[in-house]
């Protein structure tokens, strides 16, 4: 329809089968209803959709139907577009003016850069007491001196962005339902507060207040969603009779709080209860895959009726605010295990979404369509402390640092020693930018702010889960970096996805065997330390006895695998005939059953090839002419009978043991998910035979099981 002179334009949305938030099938809501377009979009009606959604600008448009058919009416047919406009301003032949079929329905790509500032709160216009009630943009705002300085705000007048400027809101029938979902929509609940204070503030300072009441049933996930209306009776210079500006109180996460470096925290001698929950393979706090314990196993929820409801019961259980994405499909990467769950109906006031009923009848789901959660989680300013420098896009750069000297804030670069993978996947968290894709101890080639050359922070070391880089240990005041900054200061680059590589632990069981096998046979595995050291002793003529078994690895992530070293330095390695990307890809390790570790192997990489993959995918990567390596939803396996697939056990007693396989265990190549990077399996010897049972990966087990195999609880202590 032809926008009048303030005409806000119809909303629009990316659905269908979409891989990622800024792709999918256009639709438009008119009329009380969504509907699609068809025939002769552009790339300038594109340029128009991304740019109305809040993105920079549109990457590609594709017809027919490629994110699935529509629904509803075809709103809009022969878009003409100059791609400066706004869409409802595009000619065309009429809303709702048609001949097309959905089959035809278009979809766009926007990149993933936003219009910097971009606000996109108001999914679906408040239509109440036939008013169009634009939401801008909500906040808490700190009222006393003493929560002014407290990160995250989490105690203050509730305010809402109306025409550019902020208006509080009359409490004059706010009920806490209202108050749920205000504190809902940053924090996971609310409490009390001291009403007595706020009533002498509001009487020395008048309030502006805004034109509209808010009537919310408590399951919403933001404000814009509640039941809006105009104040009755309108009231010309006194909008809230007898009433002040509303105040909420909310609760939050201890963790999300900034930890000040050495304070000492008070360690409670009871044992935290197990949780419930868990999200997993998400690369920022409050997003993940969703994971369940029952019976003692991890398992996953089927994303059938999948919706905002039940994903904001489990961003609440967890401590964040309520859900702002319910997603499907896999899409922040497929879980192991059974699927717990499916068809999960929360009503939005269960404590967990272990309560809420489910299709226990309902079974037969694969783990690509495993149900994934985004949060809402408050401002804590991390953002603003980082930056990176240089670089050719927003996702790649040298990493400066905004620290205290002598009284001033000053921007300067980290120390690159021992900078790793780990301490890079905290700068892509902490700027919102995903996981680290690589991590860099030389930026010469990113030139950088001038200003910012020296190094401000030294001897950086992250366990990979804090939420900014200041939280890592670290030098403090006391500087120590030999080669200074400048060009060799640490840098990192960033990427939306990543591989995970997962064992398959029945495999291990069902290949397991002991073989003895001479010794002049095994000339390459002794040069590459593959056997004990024993055997250095042990003449040609003697026998060495290996436990043999295939290990079988699948790729579960979102991008391919790819080895950090680039295929000028990998190394050839003459006796095998062959060369090595990983020098050291997996270890192996048997532990005796008080943790005590009694023989040990490894195994290169020289490539990581798609022996097999899942259905509908091709395989793209062989072994052959300096290999690449492994696709997304394909396995490489490992057989045993190649050398070095083995733990030599020769001087071994007969006994009861725990098998251990980590792999990238140095966290060469980043990951989703580290945990799963480990498998454990119980190992009986008894001098003749040899056999594997009880094999899990690690974190698939709940924590009183898992702390039943000694060893390493996880390989996050392996290298450091």
């Amino acid at each position: 329809p032809p926008a009048g002179a303030g005409h806000a334009p119809d909303p629009l949305r990316l659905a269908g089968d979409k891989r990622k938030h800024n792709e999918g099938r256009v639709e438009v809501y008119y009329n009380g209803e969504w509907g699609t377009c068809d025939d002769d979009f552009n790339i300038h009606a594109a340029q128009v959709v991304c740019r109305e959604l809040g993105y920079a600008e549109a990457v590609s448009w594709s017809p027919s139907s490629k994110y699935g058919k529509g629904t509803g009416p075809i709103w809009f047919d022969n878009l003409h577009c100059s791609g400066k406009e706004a869409l409802a301003l595009c000619p065309s032949n009429g809303v709702g003016v048609s001949d097309c079929k959905h089959s035809e329905d278009v979809g766009v790509v926007c990149s993933d850069k936003r219009i910097p500032g971009f606000r996109f709160v108001n999914t679906l216009p408040n239509h109440v007491e036939n008013l169009d009630i634009q939401v801008e943009d909500v906040r808490i705002r700190a009222i006393l001196s003493a929560l002014r300085r407290r990160v995250p705000v989490a105690e203050g007048y509730v305010e809402v962005k109306d025409g550019g400027k902020w208006k509080q809101i009359c409490d004059s029938g706010w009920s806490q339902m209202d108050t749920r979902v205000i504190c809902g929509m940053f924090f996971p609940g609310e409490k009390n507060y001291n009403a007595r204070v706020y009533k002498m503030f509001a009487r020395r300072k008048k309030p502006t207040y805004w034109d509209y009441s808010v009537n919310c049933s408590g399951t919403e996930a933001h404000l814009s969603s509640c039941r809006l209306g105009l104040v009755t009776p309108p009231q010309a210079n006194a909008s809230c009779p007898g009433g002040q500006p509303v105040v909420v109180s909310c609760v939050h996460r201890q963790s999300l709080r900034p930890q000040r470096s050495g304070r000492l925290q008070l360690l409670l001698c009871l044992r935290p209860q197990q949780p419930l929950v868990r999200l997993r393979g998400g690369a920022i706090v409050g997003e993940g895959r969703v994971e369940v314990l029952k019976n003692g196993e991890w398992g996953t929820i089927c994303d059938d009726r999948w919706d905002l409801l039940s994903a904001t019961v489990v961003c609440r259980e967890l401590g964040f605010g309520t859900a702002k994405e319910a997603l499907s499909g896999g899409r922040l990467g497929q879980g192991m295990g059974p699927v717990h769950m499916n068809e999960v109906r929360c009503s939005g006031f269960e404590k967990s979404v272990t309560e809420c009923p489910f299709n226990k009848e309902a079974l037969g789901c694969s783990h690509e369509e495993d149900a994934a959660v985004r949060c809402n989680v408050p401002a804590m300013g991390f953002q603003e402390t980082l930056r990176l420098s240089g670089g050719r896009s927003p996702y790649e750069g040298r990493v400066e640092v905004l620290v205290d000297r002598n009284g001033s804030r000053v921007w300067g670069t980290v120390c690159s020693d021992g900078w790793g993978t780990m301490e890079a996947m905290v700068v892509c968290r902490q700027l919102g930018l995903g996981f680290a894709s690589n991590s860099f101890q030389e930026t010469w080639y990113w030139p950088g702010q001038v200003g910012a050359d020296a190094v401000v922070m030294s001897g950086v070391r992250c366990s990979g889960t804090e939420m900014s880089l200041s939280h890592c240990l670290h030098h403090g005041a006391h500087l120590h970096c030999p080669k200074g900054g400048g060009g060799h200061a640490a840098g990192v680059s960033c990427s939306e996805t990543a591989p995970d590589l997962v064992l398959n632990p029945q495999v291990v069981e069902q290949t397991t065997y002991m073989e003895d096998r001479p010794m002049f046979m095994l000339q390459c595995a002794y040069e590459e330390q593959c056997l004990a050291s024993a055997s250095s002793q042990a003449p040609p003529t003697s026998h060495r006895r290996l436990l043999r078994f295939s290990s079988q690895i699948h790729n579960n992530g979102q991008s391919d695998f790819r080895p950090k070293a680039g295929r000028h330095s990998w190394v050839w390695h003459d006796c095998h005939r062959h060369y090595h990307s990983m020098e050291v890809f997996t270890l192996y390790d048997l532990f005796s059953l008080n943790g005590t570790k009694v023989a040990e192997g490894h195994k290169a990489s020289f490539c990581l090839e798609d022996s097999e993959c899942d259905e509908g995918i091709e395989k793209r990567y062989e072994c052959a002419n300096f290999g690449e390596q492994g696709t997304v939803g394909c396995w490489d396996t490992y057989r045993h009978d190649i050398d070095c697939q083995w733990v030599d056990i020769t001087d071994l007693t007969p006994g009861d043991y725990v098998f251990q396989i980590v792999i990238n265990p140095k966290y060469e190549v980043p990951e989703t998910d580290y945990s799963k990077n480990v498998l454990r399996c119980r190992c009986r010897y008894d001098g003749h035979r040899v056999w594997m049972y009880s094999c899990h990966n690690g974190g698939s087990l709940s924590r009183d099981t898992e702390q039943t195999f000694p060893g390493l609880l996880s390989n996050q202590v392996t290298h450091r």
